[in-house]
């Protein structure tokens, strides 16, 4: 046995086939809910991964998930992992021309798609090159033009399968695939072997103590310890937090739950019913609506098995956790920091804070290095982020890029992650922001997020993205876009300026206040700068 995440997923079924391992909850109360355990798990996606053997997929070719929360889309993972395929994420929030892009960037063979996507995918399909091999989850809506593949029906596609395993060798080579959400350029596909992804991004099976030495070990140690913790993963599963959240469940031999859709109401529901133990999601964008339905329709819910809520792609500002804090005292808030071309980095330290920035505790992998010489930088001196060890391939179909972000160091390979940062003589990191975002204004560098956390201490503030705007006196002004609670009076620019002046230098004030109705993020809660770059320079034209 080696370090495959297949062969591992398969060594924990043996040992607790009877345990619950995914429940899904639709709209709880209604009964549309599916529970299945480690051993129904594994037959449903043996089934899946022999009927894709059998259509004429190959090892190493590329499935795309392009799905809604499900059974299916965890099912469907393990079954490219079973069969050693690969399995590739797709934003279901991309339209035709942005499908046609990944579809082919990602060299799929089969797609796994929603039946609400089918118009998308029918006109998407024509222009794609590998794409042989359709499979539909749902029915499609009444008049929607069929694609020119015929799909087969999951139920379909599940029942043609064996249930048996009865798959050939696996390896720690194996591929799994995981695109970047594109929130700030054209998403690439990040290439990790299954054995790197397991100890970087899965925490070599325990995210609280020290990984396993040897791959039997994993199943050991769920032998050993009991059932009782659940893992509710709460933004989609195309977002690799989310599918990774779900692994570190699997490889502890514990329960996962999940939805349909971010309901924040149904959340609570969920958490109080099935007596969720630890929820992930991302950033403000999805617990401040937890916290105002805490405070509202919710008021009352017993919290009572919830130990920790967890952040990756997005920090959950100061003001938000202690509004929360005050709400569930009991619950252990986590901002954690990572990357689809990292796994994991750290954890804020516990005197984060818009004054003195969002500090991190890195793991020995990371550390801050010069983006040039890729030598560390000294105490103070911003660089980038960089992890050395367990790191990606690279990305699929772009050499260049990956030449650009991946590097070889004495008997080490590295990654250069977009983050700029500072090191402390503690070695406490203070990260910046990503260098892609990155303000240059009249000389002075200002990133986005320290901003942000600003603006969302301000209590009419719901929330808010910052972006740079073209401007003839500084080059760029700090612009905030910005979506105030309900019923909050409109504040003016010189009340804002005068809040963030408590807490930021002057050349980091906002210059610009554009109000919107809404913030736009992806469904995972990441900022969108593009679309925050766009309004606030179209309001400043």
């Amino acid at each position: 046995m080696e370090y495959n995440l297949a062969d591992l997923f398969e060594s924990v079924v043996d040992v607790v086939p009877d345990r619950e391992a995914l429940v899904y909850v639709d709209h709880p109360g209604t009964g549309a809910e599916r529970r299945l355990t480690y051993a129904e798990l594994d037959t449903a996606a043996n089934r899946v991964a022999h009927h894709l053997l059998d259509s004429g997929l190959k090892p190493g070719e590329h499935v795309g998930l392009h799905l809604y929360n499900g059974i299916e889309y965890l099912q469907t993972v393990l079954a490219c992992l079973k069969a050693r395929l690969v399995p590739v994420n797709v934003n279901y929030r991309y339209v035709e021309e942005e499908l046609v892009y990944l579809y082919n960037d990602a060299g799929l063979a089969t797609l796994v798609f929603e039946g609400e996507f089918t118009e998308r995918v029918a006109a998407a399909l024509p222009q794609t090159t590998k794409l042989r091999h359709l499979i539909r989850v749902g029915a499609a809506p009444e008049g929607a033009p069929e694609p020119s593949i015929a799909p087969v029906a999951y139920p379909d596609a599940e029942a043609a399968g064996s249930p048996e395993r009865g798959f050939a060798p696996r390896s720690p080579d194996d591929l799994f695939i995981i695109y970047t959400g594109g929130t700030t350029g054209m998403p690439k596909g990040v290439m990790w072997r299954a054995e790197d992804l397991f100890f970087a991004g899965l925490f070599g099976g325990e995210p609280s103590g020290e990984p396993v030495k040897r791959p039997e070990e994993l199943a050991e140690r769920v032998a050993s310890k009991g059932a009782g913790l659940t893992f509710f993963p709460a933004p989609p599963l195309m977002h690799g937090t989310s599918t990774l959240t779900s692994f570190i469940a699997f490889n502890y031999g514990q329960r996962v739950v999940i939805h349909r859709k971010y309901a924040p109401e149904e959340v609570l529901r969920t958490i109080e019913k099935e007596k969720v133990s630890s929820v992930s999601l991302v950033g403000d964008a999805m617990l401040r609506p937890l916290i105002d339905a805490l405070n509202g329709p919710l008021k009352g819910t017993d919290l009572s098995s919830l130990f920790s809520v967890s952040s990756s792609g997005a920090i959950m500002s100061e003001t938000v956790r202690a509004e929360f804090q005050r709400l569930a005292p009991n619950v252990l808030l986590l901002n954690n920091f990572g990357s689809s071309e990292s796994g994991s980095n750290g954890r804020a330290a516990s005197d984060s804070s818009p004054e003195k920035g969002f500090r991190l505790e890195v793991n020995d992998r990371t550390q801050v290095v010069d983006p040039v010489t890729h030598e560390p930088v000294p105490v103070g001196v911003p660089g980038r982020l960089a992890q050395r060890g367990h790191v990606p391939l690279g990305y699929y179909n772009d050499p260049a890029k990956t030449a650009e972000t991946f590097f070889q160091k004495g008997t080490e390979r590295w990654v250069l992650l977009g983050d700029m940062a500072t090191v402390d003589e503690a070695g406490i990191v203070t990260v910046l922001g990503r260098g892609s975002q990155c303000i240059n204004t009249g000389g002075e560098k200002v990133y986005p997020e320290e901003v942000e956390q600003a603006l969302k201490s301000h209590p009419d503030v719901y929330d808010a993205l910052v972006a740079g705007v073209p401007d003839p006196k500084w080059g760029s002004h700090v612009a905030a876009v910005v979506q105030l609670r309900a019923g909050a009076p409109e504040p003016t620019l010189d009340e804002i300026q005068n809040h963030c002046r408590t807490r930021l230098a002057g050349y980091k004030i906002p210059r610009q206040l554009v109000i919107t109705p809404t913030i736009q993020r992806s469904p995972s809660g990441k900022a969108d700068y593009r679309w925050a770059k766009t309004v606030a320079t179209e309001a400043n034209a």
